[in-house]
């Protein structure tokens, strides 16, 4: 059982100011001595490295889509540990889940699977005593309990007393206002928020920013209170030991080199928590600083982030692009999600990347947004031919031709995707590996087979 207090922040639609509450929330009570943890509903890579920087502990997701939801409740477990309060930032409108799946993977979905209370952040800067009847329809909707709100972006304190007296008419409390604040604001790109890792010094003050913010808006006493009245969760913690194609003692652990920096900022805390208890040793690679693989590297994994952005600095990087290419043509397992799907081609707007597939990249207008059920059709380092996952595309960008001789994946409605080639695996779609831990093992066994 799970006794750790815990509620989640939700919202009527994007752009409310989820990301403001739930990381001030975060940064002002661990300034109380509080320890706290944060998790995102969703696919989301940005907005848990707030959490994380707010909280002092890895920012995790909590999605039912990509991880099944026999998985939330345990990886809840696993990553509030120790926690005395848990803080879930949820997704989009509080209702708005998987397209064509009703509210499955929806911030109603995971405070369901979590029995937590919801709060409801109110962008009211342009209402009055309508947001009574917003705030009505969405306790009355569905089956979570909505238990208070926080009012975000108020005027003046005039505008406040209307908006309270509004939400008590129909009996809901507010739990905090709080007022226009250009100078807390975080800066955005075509991907959403700039991820921390490439502001860190800015990020700091940003979140320092949103704990006085929320501490001096919000009641954070009330707001623990009801947090206290969330049921005990039946759910035993998910663990990284629990993979489930075991794997046999290796004499030497292999080494799996982990892109990250800047321009590989995106990627979930269970893969390398799962690569580590497969049997690897991890180390990470910054492609935008460093100019060889760690020493030993026998395998690679590179998410996604924003290549583009920085694509002369990774072009300029010529002794570690030809590192990756020897790599690869040792046959030593590679696996590239999104951005590094794009590292690995010939070129990105023109700028000479790794050349280890036989394709280019360029930016477009077009962004590309959704969950894939996929099924793989080549056997790779991933998957065996025919296994089915569930992934996650989120780009702006285009790789011609969209796949290689021998694809990655096929879903319904679009062509077969992606490259494996070797020991490489490339693709567009972003998995989540604490729902498919086999891909640890996969990896990592396939890696001590790799020859000196």
């Amino acid at each position: 059982m799970v006794g750790i207090p815990r509620l989640v922040i939700a919202a009527p639609a994007s752009g409310h100011g989820k990301t403001t509450v739930a990381t001030g929330l975060l940064a002002a009570f661990a300034a109380r001595g509080t320890r706290v943890a944060g998790f995102k509903v969703g696919p989301d890579y940005i907005d848990p490295g707030y959490h994380a920087l707010a909280a002092g502990r890895p920012g995790r997701n909590l999605d039912p889509v990509l991880v099944g939801e026999e998985r939330i409740g345990p990886l809840f477990a696993y990553g509030s540990a120790g926690a005395d309060l848990a803080v879930v930032e949820g997704v989009m409108g509080l209702y708005d889940g998987r397209v064509g799946a009703g509210d499955f993977g929806s911030t109603a979905h995971v405070a369901a699977l979590l029995a937590a209370p919801v709060v409801l952040v109110v962008d009211a800067s342009a209402q009055g005593r309508s947001v009574a009847a917003l705030v009505h329809g969405f306790r009355s909707f569905g089956s979570v309990r909505l238990a208070g709100v926080i009012l975000n972006r108020i005027g003046s304190d005039r505008h406040e007393a209307l908006l309270r007296d509004a939400c008590e008419e129909v009996g809901t409390p507010v739990l905090g206002a709080l007022r226009r604040q250009p100078a807390v604001a975080t800066p955005s790109r075509h991907l959403g928020l700039v991820p921390v890792v490439e502001r860190s010094a800015e990020a700091a003050q940003s979140v320092a920013a949103l704990a006085a913010l929320v501490a001096g808006g919000v009641d954070l006493d009330a707001v623990l209170a009801l947090a206290r009245t969330a049921p005990p969760l039946a759910a035993e913690a998910w663990t990284p030991s629990v993979v489930d194609a075991p794997h046999p003692p290796y004499a030497r652990r292999p080494v799996v080199a982990v892109a990250g920096g800047p321009a590989f900022s995106f990627g979930y805390p269970e893969t390398v928590e799962l690569l580590r208890a497969a049997g690897a040793d991890v180390s990470t690679v910054d492609p935008l600083r460093d100019e060889a693989l760690p020493a030993g590297t026998r395998a690679l994994v590179v998410g996604g982030g924003f290549p583009e952005v920085y694509a002369d600095r990774l072009a300029a990087n010529a002794p570690l692009r030809a590192a990756v290419a020897a790599l690869a043509a040792r046959g030593a397992p590679i696996v590239a999600e999104c951005a590094g799907l794009l590292w690995l081609c010939r070129t990105l707007d023109g700028a000479e990347m790794c050349g280890v597939l036989d394709a280019d990249a360029r930016m477009t207008d077009r962004l590309t947004l959704g969950y894939r059920d996929a099924v793989a059709l080549t056997d790779s380092p991933v998957a065996p031919v025919g296994a089915r996952v569930t992934g996650h595309e989120f780009h702006r960008t285009d790789v011609t031709p969209r796949s290689g001789a021998a694809p990655a994946w096929a879903w319904h409605g679009a062509a077969p995707e992606g490259f494996v080639a070797g020991g490489v695996h490339a693709s567009y779609l972003h998995l989540h590996w604490a729902g498919r831990p086999e891909i640890a093992s996969r990896l990592v066994a396939a890696a001590s087979r790799v020859a000196d």
